[in-house]
C-alpha cells in the first residue's frame, strides 16, 4: 500500500447546442506537505442558463475554491477552510449582482451572477463534499450511480428553479458531508446536461471500456449529447488508485483532527532508560508526573535526539489528556518558528499512541524567577519580546495558545526562549474555539485564563494577550496582577469590582508609562485590552503617553483609602450638622 494518496483524473466540458458553455471546471492534485495538509480537490459549476454573466461566476466561484483553500491556515480543518472559502465567494458573486440591479434597476436583475457548485476533497482517506443547486457528486459502486447530494429545486410556474445556489442570496448555506473511501472508489461530478440525460449503466460502461478517464469523460459528454442534452455538459471522474496506510495517514496528520491520534493504543508498560521502543533508544527520564512520562530518546536508524512522550497508564481513559498530548503535536507540526517548540517528525509508521518534540535545553520561567528575585524591565523586555513573537505567529495562523504560563516557558543559558505545550490551543473557526460550557473545560492554568473566558465568551488572541501581560506582570514584581480574585469571579459585576494592583509605586523600580502599559494588557475587558501582543511589546519599549500614564491622577486614584475616609467623615460632620439642627428647631 502507498504512503501516500494517488488518484487518476478525466476532464471534459463542452458547450453542447449553446453558444457559450456557462459550466466551468478545475481540480488541483499538489505534491509534498500540501498533499497531506490538504489533500486533493476538485470543483464544478454551472452557471444559471438566464444571465449573460453567469459563465463568470461559474469561473470566479471554481477558481476562487480552488485558489484560495490551499492557502487557508494548516490550523483550520478541511470543512472550516473550505466553507469559509465558498462564503467569500458567494459574498463576492452575490455583491457583483446586487451592484447590477442598482445601476440598473430594468435590466440588472438578468446580469445575476449566480452559479451552482460543488467541490470534492479528498484528504487522507476521507472525502468531503461540498454542494449547493443542482450538479451532482456521484459514487460509481456496482454498475450503478449513488447520488452523494441532494438537487436544491423549488417548483416554479415554468417547471423545476434553482433554490439554493451561489450568487443568489446574501448568505449561502452548503451541504458538507465527509466519509471514509476505499482504494477503487470512482466518483464523478456532473453538471445536469450530463446526468439529466444518461442513465448510470451507459456511464459505467463508458468508464470501464474507454482506456482512461479523459477519454471516459469525452465518450460520456458525446453520449449525453446523442441522447438529446440541450445544455452545457461537464463532467469530472476520479478514481482513488492509493490511500495513505492507517498509520501513515495518523503520522501525517491525513485525519482532520487530533482525534484520529486517539485510534492507536497506549502501550502496555511504561518505557524504561535503555530500551528500545517504536524505533527509539530510551537515553534518559527528562520528565514524570501522574500525568505523562517524558524521555530523552535517539532514533536508532539516524541518530535525531527528540523529546519522547508517553501517557501515563493511568491516564488510559481520560480522553481529555490523550486528546491533548495529541493536539500538542498535531499544533507543532504546523508552526515553524524559532520561540514556539518543534515537532520531530515520525520515522517511521506508529503503532503505539506517544509524541516526538524537539529537546529544548535550560529551564523553565518559574526556575528563572526563583533565580532572579528583583529582575528590572530591561531584564525581562527580551523574554515577553520572543513570547509574544511566538504568539504572534500563532495568531496569525489562527490559533490561541490559551496556557501560557511560566511553566510552559523555557529560557536557555543565552537568553533564548521558547514557548511550550500546545495541548490546550485553540484554533479559530473551529469547534475548539468555542465558548467552554464549564469551568472543567477551561483551558490553561485559572491566574492566567482571560476573565471573558471564565465567563464563558468565546476564545480569541486577546486571551493570550491577557496571559502574557500577567506573566510579565509576575516576573517584574513576582505576584499577579489581581492576587487569586479574579480567577474566582463568576459573573461580570464581579470582574469590575476588582482593582488593579499598581506594579509601580515607592518600593517598585517599574516606571509609571510600564505599568500603564500591563495595566491595559490585563484589562477585564477585553475590548478595553490590546488587539494583539505585540502592542504590548511596543509599549513595554517606548512610553506611550496615549495611555494617561503621565496624568496626574486624582486623589481618589492615588489613595481610594484615605479619599473614602475623607468622604466619610464629612458625611459624618454632616448628619450632626443636621442632628443639632433638628434639634434647636424643636
Amino acid at each position: 500500500m502507498a504512503s501516500t494518496l494517488a488518484i487518476s483524473l478525466g476532464q471534459h466540458s463542452a458547450a453542447g447546442r449553446k453558444p457559450v458553455n456557462q459550466d466551468f471546471y478545475g481540480a488541483i492534485v499538489p505534491e509534498g506537505p500540501a498533499l497531506q495538509m490538504k489533500g486533493v480537490a476538485l470543483a464544478i459549476a454551472d452557471g444559471i442558463s438566464s444571465s449573460p454573466v453567469s459563465h463568470l461566476a461559474a469561473q470566479t466561484a471554481v477558481r476562487s475554491f480552488l485558489e484560495d483553500y490551499y492557502c487557508t491556515s494548516d490550523g483550520w480543518t478541511v470543512a472550516t477552510s473550505a466553507g469559509r472559502v465558498v462564503a467569500a465567494a458567494n459574498a463576492w458573486l452575490y455583491g457583483q449582482g446586487r451592484a447590477a440591479r442598482l445601476a440598473d434597476p430594468e435590466g440588472g436583475a438578468e446580469r445575476g451572477f449566480v452559479t451552482t457548485f460543488s467541490a470534492l476533497v479528498l484528504h487522507g482517506r476521507m472525502a468531503h463534499l461540498f454542494h449547493v443547486g443542482d450538479s451532482r457528486i456521484q459514487r460509481l459502486e456496482g454498475g450503478r450511480l449513488d447520488c452523494l447530494t441532494q438537487d436544491h429545486h423549488t417548483e416554479g410556474p415554468a417547471g423545476p428553479a434553482l433554490s439554493r445556489a451561489l450568487g443568489m442570496a446574501r448568505d449561502v448555506r452548503i451541504d458538507h458531508a465527509a466519509f471514509p473511501v476505499a482504494e477503487g472508489d470512482v466518483f464523478l461530478l456532473t453538471t445536469d446536461g450530463v446526468h439529466d440525460h444518461l442513465p448510470a449503466s451507459a456511464i459505467a460502461l463508458a468508464i470501464e471500456e474507454a482506456g482512461d478517464l479523459d477519454a471516459a469523460a469525452r465518450a460520456i459528454v458525446s453520449a449525453a449529447l446523442k441522447a438529446g442534452s440541450a445544455d452545457n455538459l461537464t463532467i469530472q471522474i476520479l478514481r482513488v488508485d492509493a490511500l495513505p496506510e492507517p498509520a501513515e495517514a495518523l503520522r501525517e496528520d491525513a485525519a482532520d483532527d487530533p482525534e484520529a491520534a486517539l485510534l492507536l493504543p497506549l502501550p502496555r508498560a511504561v518505557p524504561e532508560p535503555g530500551e528500545i521502543f517504536e524505533g527509539w533508544h530510551i537515553l534518559g527520564v527528562l520528565h514524570a508526573s501522574a500525568r505523562s512520562h517524558v524521555f530523552e530518546a535517539e532514533d536508532t536508524e539516524t541518530g535525531e535526539r527528540a523529546a519522547l512522550k508517553v501517557a501515563a497508564r493511568d491516564k488510559a481513559e481520560d480522553q481529555a489528556h490523550l486528546r491533548a498530548m495529541a493536539m500538542e503535536e498535531w499544533v507543532a507540526r504546523r508552526l515553524a518558528h524559532p520561540h514556539l517548540l518543534k515537532a520531530v517528525a515520525a520515522p517511521r509508521p506508529r503503532r503505539l499512541a506517544h509524541t516526538t518534540m524537539a529537546l529544548v535545553e535550560g529551564i523553565t520561567l518559574d526556575d528563572w524567577m526563583r533565580d532572579n528575585r528583583n529582575p528590572d524591565l530591561a531584564d525581562i523586555r527580551p523574554i515577553v519580546a520572543q513570547i509574544a513573537s511566538g504568539l504572534q505567529e500563532m495568531h496569525r495562523r489562527g490559533m490561541v495558545h490559551c496556557d501560557l504560563k511560566p511553566a510552559n516557558v523555557m529560557i536557555d543559558e543565552t537568553g533564548h526562549v521558547t514557548v511550550i505545550d500546545f495541548g490546550s490551543t485553540r484554533i479559530a473557526g473551529v469547534e475548539g474555539a468555542a465558548p467552554v460550557s464549564s469551568r472543567a473545560d477551561i483551558p490553561g492554568a485559572l491566574q492566567y485564563t482571560a476573565p471573558e473566558i471564565l465567563l464563558g465568551d468565546p476564545i480569541t488572541p486577546k486571551a493570550d494577550v491577557f496571559a502574557l501581560g500577567t506573566l510579565a506582570y509576575q516576573l517584574l514584581t513576582g505576584r499577579l496582577p489581581y492576587g487569586a480574585a479574579m480567577a474566582r469571579t463568576r459573573t461580570r459585576r464581579e470582574q469590575r469590582r476588582i482593582a488593579y494592583d499598581s506594579a509601580s509605586g515607592e518600593d517598585s523600580p517599574v516606571p509609571l508609562w510600564a505599568d500603564a502599559a500591563l495595566k491595559r494588557a490585563v484589562h477585564p475587558d477585553p475590548d478595553r485590552r490590546y488587539d494583539e501582543v505585540a502592542e504590548l511589546v511596543a509599549d513595554l519599549a517606548t512610553p506611550n503617553r496615549a495611555l494617561g500614564w503621565d496624568r496626574r491622577p486624582s486623589f481618589a486614584e492615588r489613595d481610594p483609602v484615605r479619599f473614602w475616609q475623607a468622604i466619610s467623615a464629612v458625611l459624618a460632620v454632616l448628619v450632626l450638622v443636621l442632628l443639632a439642627s433638628g434639634a434647636s428647631n424643636g
